[in-house]
């Protein structure tokens, strides 16, 4: 019995030192910083200073950018245009509709807000209605059929 014992404690000491600890990496990571960068209002900001948070600030930068999809297949067809000089954004996009126009959105956001100009290209198209007439799909039974009796 004591052997046995004395061979499972000989078992655990060997076993721990028989392959190499695994590599710490703590030092590759480190902790992620609370500091925010970005575009924030001032209630947002209020909001992350309260929660003891830091904020750094950075100014809106201008950009500009532009897509266009048109995809007969799929009959996919819209884009989109955008710029902004730091301060207003500007932009418009369209979409052709199911009913033939075309949805063109201009718009313009300030400081003072958000303003967009719809417009619609074309007459709507709808296809003429028809009613299908009722015919049933089904032959009748070829089977004889006859009143029950009682």
């Amino acid at each position: 019995m004591q052997f046995l014992i004395l061979a499972a404690l000989i078992a655990v000491a060997v076993a721990e030192t028989a392959y190499p600890a695994y590599p710490s990496n703590s030092a590759a990571y480190d902790k992620p910083s609370d500091d925010y960068v970005g575009f924030c209002t001032s209630n947002m900001i209020k909001t992350y200073i309260s929660k003891g948070l830091h904020f750094i600030w950075q100014a809106p930068q201008p950009y500009s950018y532009s897509y266009a999809v048109k995809d007969e297949a799929s009959y996919n067809d819209y884009s989109h245009s955008e710029s902004s000089d730091g301060k207003v954004v500007t932009g418009s996009y369209s979409v052709a509709l199911p009913d033939g126009r075309t949805q063109v959105v201009t718009y313009k956001a300030d400081s003072y807000g958000y303003v967009a100009d719809v417009k619609y290209i074309g007459e709507a198209k709808y296809p003429e209605y028809k009613p299908a007439s009722y015919s049933p799909s089904y032959e009748s039974p070829s089977y004889p059929t006859s009143d029950p009796t009682y």
